[in-house]
C-alpha cells in the first residue's frame, strides 16, 4: 500500500509540475504575443500595414521560398534514417512542415514541435528509439548549421562595417554557443549514456528498469545514425544550403517593399534573426524577439521600423499557410490511433 502511495503522490506532482510549466509556456506566449502587438503600436500601425500591403506578391514569393526550404529540410532529416527503417521522403517532408507548424503556433517551446514530430513519427510505423534518435541528430545538425550561418552573417557583416562592437558580438557569440553545442553533442555518446543512467538511477530507483531499455535502444539508434557518414554529411549539406536560400526571403521582402538590397545585406539581416530565434528558444515562436530583432538588424542598413514589423508579418504568413494544415492532419492522425487502441480493447474485452 505505501509503494501504491508513493507512486500516486509521484503522479499527481508529476501532473502538477505538468501543469504549471502549460501554464508558464501559455503565459509567455501571451507575454511575446503583447511584446510583438507593442512594437507595432510603437511603430505606428499605419506604416507597418502599409509597407505589408506594399509588399503584394512578395508576400506570396516567401510562401513558396518557405515551402522549398522547409521540404529540403525535411529531405535532409530523411538521409539521417538507416536504409532498411528508412520511412518515405514524403513521409519526412509532411512531418518537417508539422515540426516547423507546432513550433510557431502552439505555445510550447521551439523544440517542442521536434517531440510531436518524433511521435508522429512512430505513429507511422518507425520505432520509437529511431523516431527519438532521428530527431535528436536532426536538431544538432540544424543547430550547428545555423551556428555557422550565423558566423558567416557576422563576418559579412564584419567586412562591411569593421569596428570593435563587430568583433565583440563575434566572440561573445563563439563563446556562448560552442560549449552548449559541443555538451549537445556529447550528451549522444557513451559517456552521456552514462550520465543519463546514473541520473536516472538516483531519481526513479533500480526497480524502475523501463527507462534504462528505453536510453539503451535510443543509444544504440544514435550510434547507428552516427555511424553512417554519409547520410550525416548529405543532412549537413542541405541543411547549409538551407539557410543560405533562406536569406532570399529577407532579398525579396526588401526589394517589393522598395528598399532594395544585395544578397550580403539580406545575409546578415537573415542570419543573425535566425540566432535571434535560435536563442529565444523558450519563447513560443520568438513572438517578441523576432521583431525587436529585426528592427535593430534592418536599421543597421537604414531600413525603417516600420518596415522592419511588416517584414516580420510577412515572416509569419508561411507559418500560417503551412502550419494549420499540419496541425489538423496531426489531430485527425491522434484521432485514428485513439480509435486504434479504443478497437484493439473492445476486441480484448470481447475474448
Amino acid at each position: 500500500m505505501e509503494m501504491a502511495f508513493q507512486k500516486d503522490l509521484t503522479q499527481s506532482k508529476g501532473g502538477a509540475q505538468a501543469f504549471s510549466m502549460g501554464m508558464i509556456l501559455k503565459l509567455v506566449w501571451f507575454s511575446g504575443g503583447c511584446a510583438a502587438l507593442g512594437l507595432i503600436l510603437w511603430s505606428g500601425a499605419g506604416p507597418v500595414f502599409g509597407a505589408v500591403a506594399t509588399a503584394g506578391w512578395g508576400v506570396l514569393a516567401v510562401v513558396v521560398l518557405r515551402g522549398v526550404a522547409v521540404s529540403a529540410a525535411g529531405i535532409a532529416w530523411f538521409f539521417l534514417f538507416p536504409a532498411g527503417l528508412r520511412p518515405s521522403a514524403w513521409t519526412c517532408v509532411l512531418i518537417r512542415f508539422l515540426r516547423e507548424g507546432a513550433n510557431a503556433l502552439l505555445p510550447i517551446t521551439q523544440v517542442g514541435g521536434e517531440v510531436i514530430g518524433a511521435r508522429v513519427l512512430t505513429l507511422r510505423g518507425v520505432p520509437p528509439s529511431l523516431s527519438a534518435a532521428s530527431v535528436i541528430v536532426d536538431v544538432l545538425v540544424q543547430a550547428v548549421t545555423q551556428f555557422l550561418f550565423a558566423g558567416v552573417g557576422l563576418a559579412v557583416l564584419a567586412s562591411m562595417r569593421d569596428d570593435d562592437g563587430v568583433r565583440g558580438t563575434v566572440a561573445i557569440v563563439i563563446v556562448t554557443a560552442v560549449p552548449a553545442l559541443g555538451g549537445f553533442y556529447v550528451a549522444q555518446q557513451p559517456v552521456g549514456q552514462r550520465f543519463v543512467k546514473a541520473l536516472l538511477k538516483r531519481v526513479v530507483g533500480e526497480r524502475e528498469w523501463l527507462p534504462f531499455g528505453a536510453i539503451d535502444a535510443l543509444y544504440s539508434r544514435l550510434a547507428s545514425i552516427y555511424s553512417n557518414r554519409r547520410g550525416v554529411i548529405t543532412t549537413v549539406l542541405i541543411h547549409s544550403s538551407v539557410w543560405l536560400f533562406g536569406a532570399l526571403e529577407v532579398w525579396a521582402m526588401l526589394a517589393f517593399m522598395g528598399y532594395p538590397s544585395g544578397y550580403p545585406e539580406a545575409l546578415v539581416v537573415e542570419s543573425l534573426m535566425q540566432a535571434i530565434r535560435g536563442a529565444a528558444f523558450a519563447i513560443p515562436g520568438a513572438l517578441g524577439a523576432q521583431e525587436g530583432g529585426l528592427i535593430v538588424l534592418c536599421a543597421i542598413f537604414g531600413v525603417p521600423a516600420g518596415a522592419a514589423l511588416a517584414m516580420s508579418l510577412i515572416k509569419r504568413v508561411p507559418d500560417l499557410v503551412f502550419g494549420i494544415p499540419s496541425l489538423v492532419g496531426w489531430q485527425l492522425l491522434e484521432g485514428r490511433a485513439l480509435q486504434g487502441l479504443a478497437a484493439s480493447a473492445e476486441g480484448g474485452q470481447g475474448r
